[in-house]
């Protein structure tokens, strides 16, 4: 297996004939840098520095979320596996469904997933629009949250279906996102959303 850094990106070569939790098991052996999250995406694995701000946002999503879900349901940075090809994802906010346990090989289903939020790092955000937002509609997460501190803007997708979402609603930071049709029952207010 070769690796090579670009960017945000880190390529493992011959890492094709290698199952996802073989992926894991060497990069668990590796020196990740402290305050990176790394996860692969369609068998590329990617190496995020957590920025102050992103964090922020991470943080101001899952505090409202508190409000309205126990908080053993609110994950951020856990591994799920999801549709397509080698895709273990570290969502930045994840909801999992009521009663959920963790598999005997200690991770959560995608099937379990109701809600995923993902704030843009400037390397990957072409995962969260594209590869991730095909996955998780394929998993059918009911509601996708892209917030984009670059653009000032968050992106709500509903209505999943095999081949990306039904529903996209684009909104200005600001302004509030109005969930209470959807699973996650509550609106989140993103005046606090800072620009990057």
């Amino acid at each position: 297996m070769t690796i090579a850094l670009h960017d945000d990106r880190t390529d493992m070569a011959d890492g094709d004939d290698l199952s996802l939790d073989e992926l894991f098991e060497r990069l668990e052996r590796m020196p990740v840098p402290e305050g990176y999250k790394v996860e692969i995406v369609e068998g590329i694995v990617y190496m995020s520095p957590q920025r102050p701000n992103h964090w922020d946002l991470i943080f101001e999503i899952s505090s409202q979320l508190d409000a309205r879900y126990a908080r053993k349901r609110i994950k951020s940075d856990v591994r799920i596996d999801f549709p397509g090809h080698q895709n273990g994802f570290a969502s930045d906010v994840t909801v999992l469904r009521e009663g959920v346990a963790i598999t005997p090989s200690a991770r959560y289903r995608h099937e379990d997933v109701e809600f995923v939020a993902e704030v843009i790092s400037k390397g990957t955000g072409a995962n969260d629009y594209g590869p991730k937002n095909r996955a998780y509609a394929a998993a059918g997460v009911p509601v996708y949250l892209i917030v984009d501190p670059y653009a000032g803007r968050c992106h709500v997708y509903t209505q999943p279906k095999d081949v990306g979402y039904g529903s996209q609603l684009t909104i200005d930071f600001g302004i509030d996102i109005d969930l209470t049709d959807t699973v996650v029952g509550i609106t989140l207010t993103t005046d606090a959303f800072a620009r990057d």
